[in-house]
């Protein structure tokens, strides 16, 4: 299949950024770095192209095709048992590059890929993390993101409930978390790329809001005195996540994204 075939055909099935993922899926197949690509029109007869079209084409993410993704300034590989890393997250890793107390123990919460705490812990050799999530198959993939980046000497995973979790896990300095914020009737409405993602990863309840009155209830014993918190929320529950953590004696600060939409909660225990 030519390059040019490879452009057309996902063009004609409706994929917004045709040439560009083209380009990707034939590196990959072929072993060619994308930018060579760029004004060639090469031929790969590798049936693999042929299949990863044809899952491409069934909407099954890029990401979870190339079994890998950038964020930040790190790449970790992806599976479907986890959500893809977005930009709009990077903030939250920029943030507490920037605002986490020096020395820190730091607890990545719902940590999916790893990619919050490990990109903290690549660009701040002063941290600590202790990156927790549901999914056995999450903490897996936590632990060799973490060896990929070069900082599983700094981070342990731990499989845990958030809703039920260990007495150990207590008494941090920072407290990192994208946790799962769509309200459970919008997700069969999302893009059938998001719907490839898994529902647990997107599932915040019937608001969106279970993981952030949780969370409320838990800073008195996840945050040591001083300590700062971090989440990520959805472009329209600033005022919601406001008054959750209001009520709970923790006033929070909203910072907005590249974009203009309300992103990042940020709040400190007394």
């Amino acid at each position: 299949m030519k390059l040019s075939e490879l452009r057309l055909r996902l063009a004609e099935g409706g994929i917004d950024e045709a040439d560009a993922e083209a380009r990707l899926l034939f590196s990959h197949v072929a072993g060619l770095p994308a930018h060579r690509l760029i004004g060639g029109d090469p031929d790969c007869v590798d049936p693999a192209l042929k299949d990863l079209l044809a899952r491409r084409l069934d909407r099954v993410p890029l990401a979870y095709l190339l079994g890998e993704t950038a964020f930040f300034r790190e790449t970790y590989r992806v599976t479907p048992d986890v959500l893809i890393p977005r930009p709009d997250t990077e903030l939250l890793v920029e943030e507490a590059i920037k605002r986490v107390p020096a020395g820190a123990r730091v607890a990545d919460l719902c940590c999916g890929s790893g990619c919050v705490g490990i990109s903290v812990l690549a660009n701040r050799g002063d941290l600590f993390c202790t990156s927790v999530d549901l999914s056995p198959a999450a903490v897996a993939l936590t632990r060799e993101n973490a060896e990929r980046n070069g900082v599983a000497d700094r981070l342990s995973a731990v499989c845990a409930d958030l809703f039920a979790l260990p007495a150990d896990l207590s008494r941090f300095g920072a407290i990192l978390c994208n946790p799962p914020y769509i309200a459970r009737s919008v997700i069969p409405s999302l893009s059938p790329e998001v719907r490839r993602e898994p529902v647990a990863a997107l599932d915040g309840g019937e608001d969106g809001l279970d993981f952030y009155r949780e969370l409320s209830k838990l800073l008195p014993s996840l945050l040591v005195p001083g300590g700062i918190a971090l989440f990520e929320i959805g472009y329209d529950q600033a005022n919601a996540v406001t008054g959750i953590f209001s009520g709970a004696g923790a006033p929070a600060e909203i910072l907005s994204d590249y974009g203009g939409n309300p992103r990042l909660a940020i709040l400190s225990r007394p």
